[in-house]
């Protein structure tokens, strides 16, 4: 199987090649990436916990899904498509903002990614990709927020 091209990308978005997703992984090159955040209608977070066997962060709870976008695929079709692909869920996004950030994780890895957020609204339950995803959670914002504080 063909490693997955990531986008990359300078400070302002302006796309300046491809490289393989591990390989941008290994050398922190900054690539353009996708984070969606969906909530309930009656404002609980859904998140997910990464599955066991991913290459990083693997078991880590997290967003409610996040991705690459394909050379040549927008953003917000990234979006949609990932979460759709992890979670089941076909749901109206709206882009919030970007940001850059670099995070070094486990196996050597580093995130380096100028990455775009997504909100989505629905009360759709997820069908997960246990592939993809270990399982999935709905939590308060204000209980989310205590989490992080005691288990970052």
């Amino acid at each position: 199987m063909k490693e997955p091209k990531v986008i990359l990308v300078d400070e302002n978005d302006n796309e300046t090649g491809t490289a393989g997703k591990l390989d941008a992984h290994r050398h922190a090159l900054l690539h353009r990436a996708v984070s969606v955040f969906i909530i309930t209608p009656g404002g609980k977070w859904i998140l997910q916990r990464r599955a066991l066997d991913k290459y990083h962060s693997n078991g880590l709870w997290t967003n409610t899904c996040c991705t690459h976008p394909e050379p040549g695929e927008p953003a917000l079709a990234a979006a949609e498509r990932r979460l759709t692909e992890e979670m089941g869920i076909k749901c109206d996004l709206r882009f919030l903002f970007s940001f850059i950030y670099r995070e070094k994780l486990d196996n050597n890895l580093t995130e380096h990614e100028l990455d775009h957020v997504f909100l989505g609204i629905t009360d759709a339950e997820p069908v997960i990709n246990t592939d993809e995803v270990h399982e999935w959670n709905e939590i308060e914002f204000d209980d989310l927020q205590k989490d992080v504080k005691s288990t970052p």
